[in-house]
């Protein structure tokens, strides 16, 4: 019989590549102050420095170094480093630690039972379709919109329940939904492994980690259509997904731009105008939570007692959300 073939490691590879890579994999994601500090606990404990390497010791030029390495080591096993951008902490830089092949949802939830990675589909559902409309672009859920999700619909079968089970057939029969106390607990795991952040608003949307590895996925189930308007869209600057940003004034163009592009975008343009349609582009319409926190009827609504979110954004529509 064939003996396995171990892969081989990159030139120059050695223990604190190594430790390195663990951390990585480890935390899923990285920054490059949380790299700093990591990469200075590793270096100081290979060279058995008398006194801690200092985190901001560690340049940029350090850190690509390693990430290189790293990427050399893993890309045998199908799994991948790749840099993208936080579209809501000023553009920070982000590093993800991805499974660049497996079934992209499914990664959300490996250990996960069968009810729960049922509910987090339904979830991406709510997230991508129901709450993500010509009307108003949320592409994000508070927690009394994950608690109406955590049972199957008997009234439709979602794509993302047939996805459950691996087909559509039998998923309400099998699928028995979760308890609130369930969903909440589930909803705080997504949010502590880097899934899932959770606003001060109290809004639920993908990570950066979660829009990396499932990028593919969301794009072949929720623009399945050849209708103009799809629900995944892409940001005019950097070509990537818009979960929070701008949009054109217009409601049935597809302009697109991230808060973090815009200056640059605009620098490059003659006036401030969509390039697609030529409507004036005011920077007061909104995708993401913003389509229902900057209106007034929310800002009303944060005082009350009791008639929860979902009246509040029922009221911010009442109220001439979206008309433009």
């Amino acid at each position: 019989m064939d003996e396995e073939v171990a892969p081989v490691a990159p030139a120059g590879y050695n223990d604190t590549h190594r430790a390195f890579l663990q951390a990585f994999m480890a935390r899923g994601t990285l920054t490059f102050p949380e790299a700093q500090k990591i990469l200075a606990q590793i270096q100081s404990a290979y060279e058995r420095a008398e006194e801690p390497i200092d985190p901001q010791s560690v340049t940029m030029e350090d850190f690509q170094n390693f990430i290189r390495m790293a990427r050399e080591a893993i890309e045998h096993v199908d799994f991948d480093i790749r840099m993208t951008r936080h579209q809501v902490r000023g553009g920070e830089r982000v590093w993800v630690f991805m499974n660049a092949h497996s079934d992209a949802p499914t990664q959300m939830a490996t250990t996960r039972t069968p009810e729960e990675v049922a509910f987090i589909k339904r979830l991406l559902d709510a997230m991508f379709s129901e709450y993500n409309t010509p009307r108003m672009e949320v592409m994000a859920v508070d927690e009394g919109q994950a608690l109406k999700v955590s049972r199957p619909s008997r009234s439709r079968e979602s794509g993302a329940n047939g996805l459950a089970n691996g087909n559509g057939e039998g998923a309400a029969a099998t699928d028995k939904g979760l308890k609130h106390s369930e969903v909440l607990a589930l909803l705080s795991s997504l949010v502590a492994e880097g899934w899932l952040e959770k606003s001060r608003h109290g809004f639920y949307s993908l990570s950066p980690r979660a829009l990396v590895e499932l990028w593919s996925w969301l794009v072949e189930t929720y623009n399945e259509t050849e209708d103009e308007w799809q629900n995944i869209k892409f940001c005019e600057a950097c070509k990537e997904i818009v979960t929070y940003g701008q949009r054109c004034t217009e409601r049935d163009c597809t302009m697109r731009l991230h808060d973090i592009c815009q200056d640059g975008y605009w620098r490059t343009q003659r006036e401030k105008k969509c390039p697609k349609c030529e409507t004036p582009w005011d920077a007061n319409h909104f995708v993401g939570e913003r389509a229902v926190t900057s209106r007034s009827a929310f800002q009303r609504g944060r005082g009350r007692q009791s008639g929860g979110r979902r009246r509040e954004v029922e009221e911010a529509e009442e109220d001439g959300m979206g008309e433009e």
